[in-house]
């Protein structure tokens, strides 16, 4: 039987009173997490959720995510992650493309679960956990078979339609353990310090469940500072930071805060590309290497690394992990020569099954060899590194959150002044891109750009509206009328 939920009760069975997830300064043993998530299963088993049922999880990073998603696992569910910051016609969508039967919500969300035909159980703290508590624990874990779908993380596609990519109970184990063996190295000495969200594959995989597999302590934060990480880091004494790239330039920016961060022996960056200005000031101002990867949420996500026992290539996105195959493609999915420029194919344990219900778009990103096409143009040098040049697709990377045009546009096209829209990337010191729009208005009426700002801002995830939107006469097309993005040309000091 594969059930990556079985990674928390034999973690359980080895190190029983060692803390496994800490937030400040509640703290859960390995005992306590596991038989919470076992009543959890009991909980869902009272809703009517059976194995392959899905489930939505929509919290900020708190013990309760824990609890609650190795409470799917258990139950034989698949897990939905969602983003708590996502608006209502987000979150609807959600739950109904997936057929999510039951949403586990921070208590500030209402309606959105039941107008989607989930049942809503309000994570309130203190209550939610008392409500677990007066179930009886579920004894076993559901069989589960090692292809079968644990968790169905949604990611937008150019199309602006966010798709589901099904993530297997093999495919996230074996991410999490070749990660955890060969990369990051953790063990039970270990404390992982958990400031990405749990919800976003990079968490979840190299933060959550390789520490739970691994019996580390994952210390969580639920809304990242700076101060706040470097306070966490020298109080439980953290050996493993992984983050983002604007992670690391914020906490380098306190520099000389005086906090104590010599534990650390590991630092991952991910998400996005790591300027190499920020990894030799991180590097030399809190004295801890910074290992780069590369992955997506369709790979589970890890596909290569710089590996901590070989040459570390700044600028790099290393070289394939253990089990995976990753290549450069020329348009008739041809391999290209070194140094050549193409598109990134990925093959091996860590893709994804499939996009849920859409096999169509499944067909068009996996070939019949196991290729999934990434999207993202790179070059590969003499020895093997890869490194990203750009990216096919127009997604967009504001502090580490995927952003694309099409789903901004198609929200800035509800407002009813709105001719034509363009969404594009905005260069920023510190969250890589801005995200910002160009607007040509129907004849005959107005709208500031304040205006156009704060309509989208009201409709969708605040990391994903743009912040700095300027009125045009037109937009450039091409020859068959279609809007050329990569044409617009942003005003000068529109950030200021």
């Amino acid at each position: 039987m594969t059930n990556l939920s079985l990674n928390l009760s034999e973690s359980a069975a080895m190190y029983p009173d060692h803390p496994a997830i800490r937030l400040d300064d509640d703290v859960l043993t390995y005992t306590a997490l596991d038989d919470a998530a076992s009543r959890v299963a009991t909980l869902l088993q009272e809703y009517g959720v059976q194995p392959g049922d899905r489930v939505g999880l929509m919290l900020p990073n708190l013990p309760e995510f824990a609890m609650i998603f190795y409470g799917i696992l258990r139950a034989g569910a698949v897990a939905v992650p969602m983003n708590p910051l996502l608006k209502r016609r987000e979150v609807e969508y959600y739950l109904g493309d997936s057929g999510a039967k039951v949403l586990f919500a921070w208590h500030e969300v209402t309606g959105e679960a039941t107008d989607a035909g989930a049942q809503l159980v309000p994570v309130v703290p203190g209550e939610f956990r008392a409500q677990v508590a007066e179930r009886r624990p579920l004894a076993n874990p559901a069989t589960r078979d090692a292809d079968d779908t644990a968790v169905i993380l949604y990611t937008s596609g150019t199309t602006g339609r966010p798709k589901g990519a099904e993530l297997t109970h093999a495919g996230l184990n074996t991410n999490q353990a070749v990660t955890a063996r060969t990369l990051i190295l953790i063990g039970p000495d270990d404390v992982v310090m958990g400031c990405l969200p749990l919800f976003h594959v990079f968490g979840l995989t190299c933060g959550l469940n390789a520490a739970i597999a691994n019996g580390a302590t994952l210390t969580l934060i639920p809304r990242f500072s700076p101060a706040k990480a470097l306070e966490v880091i020298q109080r439980d004494k953290v050996t493993v930071f992984e983050g983002v790239p604007t992670m690391y330039a914020a906490m380098l920016g306190l520099r000389d805060s005086g906090h104590d961060v010599s534990t650390l022996r590991c630092c991952v960056s991910g998400g996005a590309a790591l300027p190499v200005e920020v990894l030799r000031g991180f590097e030399e101002a809190f004295g801890c290497i910074i290992l780069e990867g590369y992955g997506l949420s369709e790979t589970s996500p890890v596909a290569s690394f710089n590996h901590p026992n070989a040459v570390r290539k700044p600028g790099s996105i290393g070289t394939p992990i253990e089990g995976v195959r990753m290549r450069v493609v020329d348009e008739e999915r041809k391999p290209v020569q070194p140094g050549d420029i193409g598109e990134i194919q990925i093959g091996g344990h860590n893709v994804m099954k499939s996009y849920w219900n859409k096999p169509a778009e499944t067909a068009a990103t996996i070939d019949a060899d196991g290729w999934l096409s990434t999207g993202d143009m790179a070059r590969q040098d003499e020895d093997g590194y890869f490194y990203i040049v750009d990216r096919k697709k127009d997604l967009l990377i504001r502090g580490g959150y995927n952003v694309y045009p099409r789903e901004v546009e198609e929200v800035l096209y509800e407002h009813p002044a709105v001719a034509e829209a363009a969404v594009v990337g905005i260069p920023h010191p510190t969250l890589g891109e801005e995200i910002g729009a160009a607007v040509a208005l129907k004849d005959g009426t107005t709208a500031t750009p304040e205006e156009l700002r704060d309509f989208v801002k009201g409709r969708i995830a605040a990391y994903k509206y743009p912040r700095a939107v300027w009125i045009v006469d037109g937009l450039p097309k091409g020859p068959t009328g279609k809007i050329q993005r990569r044409e617009v040309v942003v005003p000068e000091g529109t950030l200021q």
